[in-house]
């Protein structure tokens, strides 16, 4: 099993305000027309954590002044907000089982390519510390770079798989795994993560290049990442 061939990647220009609920919306397409359907989008500052940590002794306060999705998927509390990018994909897979590891080397694979063309080397691999780590984290120098999740669900009668992957642009490590650690102080977790376990693209770039990372390093990637996904090169922009 591979992923299946995406006609364009829309380009959500606008931050989402519910990214999760417009997965949603996405995979309900999907299966309404069956194509397969590709998203670049940003969400608004705030977390998004696995439906198992309501069950957590400090949710309602955790979640007290915090813009907090939750998922049906499982995994770890990720960030959302400004130089973070997401992908979402979302197909109709008429066989095969609930989880499938082709499926992140598909999408790790594409992603690499991606950054490869930043000039930046990324393997796949965990990398114990940083926050919802597993197998298929794309990393860049032993850090954590990019995050992958998949769920199967069925929508319209039809089985549905939606692939995500959480991209560390230009955000800060630290800010980044601060906020992520404070929630789960709240919760009663007792998960702590390390900042030093994660990196970013623009990071990345430097350590390419020997230079700081171009204005335009977010668009460059979007570009990538949506020619390296697409048939059709050109992405299509929505508001």
């Amino acid at each position: 099993m591979s992923l299946p061939p995406f006609g364009f990647v829309t380009v959500h220009r606008r931050p989402l305000a519910d990214g999760i609920a417009a997965e949603s919306d996405w995979t309900a397409r999907a299966a309404a027309t069956g194509r397969a359907g590709a998203h670049l989008w940003q969400g608004e500052p705030g977390l998004v954590a696995p439906r198992n940590c309501m069950a957590l002794p400090g949710w309602e306060q955790a979640t007290q002044g915090r813009r907090v999705a939750v998922r049906a998927s499982g995994g770890g509390v990720v960030p959302q907000g400004p130089g973070l990018l997401n992908l979402s994909l979302t197909w109709h897979e008429a066989t095969g089982p609930r989880f499938s590891d082709a499926i992140y080397r598909g999408l790790c694979e594409g992603i690499g390519a991606a950054l490869a063309r930043l000039g930046i080397a990324a393997s796949t691999q965990a990398v114990p510390g940083s926050f919802c780590d597993g197998r298929f984290n794309l990393a860049a120098g032993g850090r954590k770079i990019v995050g992958t999740a998949q769920s199967w669900r069925r929508v319209g009668g039809r089985q549905m798989v939606l692939a995500h992957a959480l991209v560390v642009v230009d955000a800060d490590p630290v800010v980044l795994t601060e906020a992520v650690n404070a929630f789960e102080r709240e919760l009663g977790s007792g998960r702590v993560y390390r900042a030093e376990a994660l990196t970013s693209v623009a990071a990345g770039w430097r350590e390419a290049h020997r230079e700081a990372p171009p204005p335009d390093l977010a668009a460059r990637l979007t570009q990538a990442l949506a020619e390296t996904f697409a048939r059709m090169i050109e992405p299509h922009e929505a508001d």
